[in-house]
């Protein structure tokens, strides 16, 4: 089992929180992100700067029983497809049963978009993301 994660835009206090975890369950953490980023890890695979060179990269890295960090719906739908547990930088484990309705909202949303609509983005990140972030992992961790 390794822990990867999609670096290129996850905050920095989760990336502390993977390794603390990591060492506590002696757990090698992978980071995979361009070269645009400066990031310490167990393991950093550094890709190019094309769009999804990340993503891909971590496809190729996953194996089943492994967990990624990411934000990108599109990415967590694939690795759950290569029975690995997927969870977001503030603690929302991805699941097999939800991500095709998640998948759908993405879709809509993005329809909107290109038609002049605009959604909200995402709220700031709180001291309690970082918590439930934490506890989540340690209870897929320890399924």
């Amino acid at each position: 089992m390794k822990l990867l994660i999609d670096a290129d835009a996850c905050p920095k206090k989760v990336l502390q929180i993977c390794r603390d975890v990591g060492k506590k369950y002696a757990i090698p953490v992978w980071t995979v992100a361009s070269f645009n980023h400066q990031i310490i890890s167990d393991h950093h695979v550094i890709v190019g700067n094309g769009p999804q060179e990340a993503d891909m990269k971590i496809i190729n890295l996953t194996d089943k029983g492994d967990v990624i960090v990411t934000q990108d719906w599109g990415l967590a739908a694939m690795v759950l497809g290569k029975q690995a547990a997927c969870i977001s930088p503030v603690g929302r484990e991805y699941r097999a049963d939800t991500i095709e309705f998640m998948m759908e909202e993405r879709e809509i949303k993005a329809k909107f978009r290109r038609g002049g609509g605009r959604t909200r983005g995402p709220k700031a990140r709180s001291d309690e993301d970082d918590q439930r972030f934490a506890a989540q992992l340690e209870a897929i961790l320890n399924r």
